[in-house]
């Protein structure tokens, strides 16, 4: 175990309440590191967002799919002076480097799995970076990098920042820090309310991008040209029609883990009735989901978690609108 993951599980970490001042240890994720000449036009044939736009300061969420245009993979690309970093669900990583990889051949690309050199902290809330003489990006997705330190503002209804940085660094901000040291559980749902999937392996290859509204957060591109399953999408975006995409909603009961199937008896489809992609309990004690299901079972207001007769489900607003 890293001195950071020992560290971690030493704190006491609040499982109530979400905070007004945050901060997170983001453990669940892990770090790819890309480097070398031909990095850009490389990821460019392989990811579904324009990387060239990830100019200096400029982050961004993207997604590797199957040739079927399925979502393998999602993660946020950050530059870095000397690369790109990739971060992405720990449970996908080896698979997704191991796929890279592969398709490399004689291009001048380096990927390397960085998880056990850099770490990620979420601070979360107005003042929960006070004290800790960090430079912060003043819009979402802006990127910062200053003396090894990288900091990401992340999309919310609060100030949300990732600082990634090695281990000693990171304890010594934590320990700076007077924001409360809150669960995974907790930044999970602040994702939930922005609309940001995140893909494990329990739902890798069941969606593709537009099913997770990665196409309303800028997650996907349609001028960017080819790239793997890039065919698929760009038939779904101009010639389909969406017949799924994903939706916030809300339960009492337990939480269900990322893949549990969603009933519906409006829906005689062979596909079912959807899936979990992420949850998260609130303040409230109920269950906050982000969810994939056929628009039709939305109109008729009977989806269950879990089983025909599981907790129903009612649906919550999203910050973006669908676009038509």
């Amino acid at each position: 175990m890293s001195d950071w993951l020992d560290f971690i599980e030493k704190q006491t970490i609040n499982d109530g309440a979400l905070a007004d001042n945050a901060k997170t240890a983001l453990t669940q994720f892990g770090v790819i590191k890309i480097t070398g000449d031909d990095r850009l036009t490389f990821l460019q044939g392989q990811l579904t967002n324009d990387i060239n736009k990830t100019s200096e300061g400029n982050s961004q969420l993207s997604a590797y799919c199957s040739p079927k245009g399925r979502i393998l993979t999602s993660f946020r690309i950050i530059p870095i002076k000397d690369g790109l970093l990739m971060v992405l669900a720990k449970d996908r990583l080896d698979e997704t480097l191991k796929r890279l990889r592969m398709f490399v051949l004689m291009s001048k690309v380096v990927l390397e799995d960085v998880s056990d050199a850099l770490y990620i902290v979420e601070y979360s809330g107005q003042n929960a970076t006070d004290g800790l003489g960090l430079s912060l990006p003043d819009l979402p997705n802006q990127t910062i990098e200053d003396n090894d330190i990288i900091t990401v503002r992340i999309p919310g209804d609060r100030h949300r920042a990732w600082v990634i940085a090695n281990s000693i660094t990171s304890r010594t901000l934590w320990q700076t820090s007077v924001a409360n040291a809150c669960s995974i559980e907790q930044w999970q749902l602040l994702d939930i309310r922005a609309g940001i999937p995140t893909i494990y392996q329990a739902t890798s290859d069941a969606f593709v991008p537009q099913m997770v509204n990665l196409q309303l957060i800028e997650g996907v591109s349609f001028t960017k040209g080819c790239y793997t399953g890039q065919e698929v999408v760009a038939r779904m975006q101009y010639l389909g029609k969406l017949k799924r995409r994903m939706y916030r909603a809300v339960i009492n009961g337990d939480t269900p883990e990322a893949g549990t199937e969603l009933f519906s008896a409006s829906t005689n489809s062979g596909q079912g009735a959807g899936k979990v992609v992420n949850a998260a309990m609130n303040d409230e004690g109920k269950i906050e989901m982000l969810i994939v299901t056929p628009i039709s079972a939305i109109e008729a207001d009977d989806l269950h978690v879990g089983s025909p007769d599981g907790p129903k489900l009612t649906t919550l607003d999203l910050p973006y609108a669908y676009a038509e």
